[in-house]
């Protein structure tokens, strides 16, 4: 099993025939994924390396039955088409660009909750059940299948770590980025709780980073959870009041910082890595145990 993602899951990708919808377009088919279609508005009847483009989402919907949607677009565009995608009947929607405005953001996941879309994004990898399905841009190359979860805020760190865990010869179930901007959809806790209800994942590495409280929310639930958890939490030495890299990575008046969040997770039950490679080995340990 894998979560929100398998080799039944029909995807699309909203802005196919932009530079990077195409070139992940490709990316995505050549994996395996069931990419049925793709939308670019007034250029309805071409074709993405053999893969229909239609005006409109509801097309391939009704036309292809796609389910999940990849959104590729820029980000003024990003409100538009998250919510043609939700009208459309689109069962998760995975938001590739990043800076989204934070209202447009808010109105998106308002809708969605309405209309029982699940969201993940702005500012994501996108999701990988290894060899099952792709929908995003991660290097497809470093997962390997496995009993492992993985969520994380950051892509990067995603990449490292899973191929840390690959040369250990310890694979992946599915992995998720939830996103770096300040207002995002699934957070670490709802993707924690379909983690402990897969029935192929026996461990999960959390990765975190400073800023907000998503990482304090989630030790709280980890304390619920009969499967272990690996956390790594980036920003050590990050400077107070500037941010790192991502939108929600900022640590304001105290708020979110890297030390409130290990002993968040620590005392949550987790365990918690000094650096990236520390984790194949707290992973090792849980799936021994």
């Amino acid at each position: 099993m894998a979560i929100l993602v398998n080799e039944k899951t029909k995807a699309m990708i909203q802005g196919i025939t932009g530079r990077q919808g195409a070139f992940h377009a490709t990316r995505m088919a050549g994996y395996g994924t069931r990419l049925v279609a793709g939308t670019s508005p007034g250029r309805a009847g071409a074709e993405v390396d053999g893969i229909p483009v239609y005006d409109t989402v509801e097309d391939c919907v009704t036309k292809h039955g796609a389910n999940v949607s990849a959104l590729m677009v820029p980000a003024p565009f990003v409100h538009d088409a998250a919510f043609e995608a939700i009208a459309a009947g689109i069962e998760i929607l995975v938001i590739i660009t990043e800076h989204v405005p934070v209202h447009d953001a808010m109105d998106i996941m308002a809708y969605a909750e309405d209309r029982d879309t699940r969201v993940i994004g702005p500012n994501t990898f996108g999701v990988i059940a290894p060899g099952q399905c792709k929908v995003g841009i991660m290097p497809e190359r470093v997962y390997r299948r496995g009993p492992v979860g993985l969520v994380s805020r950051s892509g990067t760190l995603s990449y490292e770590i899973a191929a840390a865990l690959g040369e250990s010869e310890i694979g992946i179930s599915t992995a998720v980025g939830i996103g770096g901007d300040m207002v995002v959809g699934e957070g670490f806790v709802d993707l924690l709780r379909a983690f402990e209800h897969d029935a192929e994942t026996e461990c999960v590495v959390l990765v975190g980073e400073i800023g907000g409280t998503a990482e304090e929310e989630a030790a709280e639930f980890i304390k619920t959870m009969t499967k272990p958890v690996v956390a790594y939490i980036a920003g050590k030495s990050a400077p107070p009041g500037r941010r790192m890299g991502h939108a929600g990575a900022i640590v304001e008046r105290g708020r979110g910082t890297y030390e409130a969040k290990r002993a968040a997770l620590d005392e949550g039950g987790a365990r918690v890595a000094d650096f990236p490679w520390d984790v194949p080995d707290l992973v090792a340990s849980c799936l021994k145990d």
